[in-house]
């Protein structure tokens, strides 16, 4: 069904000679590096923007594109369609997009940027890294890889931070291990990799999938704060 809330988008962004739309959010002080929070497959929902504002309140000039044009939906089965439908080619551009206007506001910090993506979004995190090379200092991938198994990853520069579940029942633990030496062999990044006793979306706390873990979320959560500072601030 979808999402009666719909898309919370508030900002625009040049993307490639045309618009695209994201959530913005701010530090309360006003400056801060420059974030990138990439969306699951239910789209650009409240629970993205909340996330974007939980990391804006640490610091970060954060933003969220939203890939799928204002789409959202609390439905499993017309979440699949919206990703299923996506062109890869045409959301790594706006992702890229959406580093280039982050770097260019005012208040955002660095020539860097970092980036966090959930699921679907963990996936795109690393192909946007990849396709920004020095332009993304930092990478952290929540239960997602990117759709191509056999992705290269040359081009990778940024520290890649992963969270994954034990019993994530979409993404088996020796896939993750595969992807973590094929970064290894393609750049000179070592992935830091962490495995909870979790299942998928461990960090949701919609709950839409029934696998919320509030303390695992909690661990994560600081882990990522951590890394994210100490690679961007």
């Amino acid at each position: 069904m979808p999402d009666q809330g719909g898309s919370r988008q508030n900002v625009t962004f040049p993307s490639n000679g045309r618009e695209a739309h994201g959530y913005l959010a701010r530090p309360p002080q006003g400056v801060g590096p420059g974030l990138v929070v990439v969306q699951e497959w239910w789209g650009l929902t409240s629970h993205v923007a909340s996330m974007a504002d939980r990391f804006a309140a640490e610091g970060f000039t954060v933003l969220a594109p939203d890939l799928f044009g204002g789409a959202t939906t609390h439905d499993s089965a017309e979440a699949a369609r919206l990703k299923r439908e996506l062109p890869v080619e045409r959301a790594v551009v706006d992702l890229r997009g959406a580093v280039g206007f982050l770097l260019g506001l005012d208040g955002v910090v660095g020539d860097a940027v970092g980036v966090v993506g959930f699921c679907m979004g963990g996936g795109f995190a690393l192909l946007l890294a990849a396709a920004e090379g020095d332009r993304v200092a930092a990478v952290v991938p929540f239960y997602g890889l990117p759709p191509d198994p056999d992705f290269d990853y040359r081009g990778l520069t940024a520290h890649v931070l992963g969270h994954f579940g034990e019993h994530d029942r979409s993404i088996r633990m020796a896939v993750v291990d595969e992807a973590a030496i094929r970064i290894g062999e393609a750049t000179d990044v070592r992935p830091e990799i962490h495995f909870y006793p979790a299942g998928h979306a461990f960090m949701n706390d919609e709950n839409l999938l029934g696998s919320y873990d509030a303390l695992q979320a909690g661990i994560a959560w600081q882990r990522t704060l951590s890394f994210l500072w100490g690679h961007l601030g």
